[in-house]
């Protein structure tokens, strides 16, 4: 099996790279590229993201062809694709962070600026907080309900459809944390810097 991780230029991706290296062993494929050919033949993707919504959808759009490569891979052929931080964010229409900026438009919804209840609450957000599993998933399995993950953001992904919300964590107010519409998976939180549990959601990604 062949995974590819998504280098885009898009911050620090060491820590994923190493967590799936850790999980795959040699029993995968690992490519880390932006070369549209090595990912079309991959048979599941990662797409992380590090830094600002607009900055990242930026240079997802600067490599020639990758948007529309990663389109035909999870839109026409349905293969598995799980996208991390602001991977996750860019699945949204729209995100509001910088200027109002198009994603990819997979899953509807928006990326606005958590509501930090005028200052109650820090941004960005950052350590481990509890996540809420609402809806089962392959991605979950064998991870308890209230397991602690580690975040760092300012935004959050506002789906319109509830139905695809895996998991959610309290901070200001519900924040939507997982997602799965098919074959597309996301993650708000680093499952990469998450401990034994999150090696244990990339193992079920790789499994799947």
């Amino acid at each position: 099996m062949k995974i590819t991780i998504v280098d885009y230029k898009s911050g620090n991706i060491s820590s994923v790279i190493n967590s799936f290296k850790e999980v795959a062993k040699d029993q995968v494929n690992l490519e880390v590229t932006s070369d549209i050919k090595k990912i079309q033949s991959s048979d599941k993707i990662v797409l992380p993201g590090q830094g600002s919504f607009k900055s990242c959808v930026d240079a997802l759009k600067k490599i020639n062809g990758l948007v529309d490569t990663l389109n035909e891979f999870t839109i026409s052929k349905k293969k598995p694709l799980l996208g991390i931080c602001v991977g996750l964010q860019m699945f949204a229409d729209i995100g509001y962070e910088e200027i109002e900026t198009k994603g990819l438009g997979w899953i509807s919804g928006k990326v606005s600026k958590i509501n930090n209840q005028n200052g109650k609450y820090k941004l960005p957000h950052i350590g481990w907080n509890q996540i809420k599993i609402v809806k089962d998933s392959k991605i979950f399995k064998d991870i308890d309900n209230n397991s602690h993950m580690y975040f760092v953001h300012s935004f959050e992904f506002i789906p319109q459809d509830k139905n695809v919300i895996l998991a959610t964590t309290d901070y200001s107010s519900k924040i939507v944390c997982a997602v799965e519409k098919e074959n597309i998976f996301g993650a708000q939180f680093h499952p990469e810097k998450s401990d034994k549990i999150g090696l244990k959601i990339i193992d079920n990604f790789i499994n799947l």
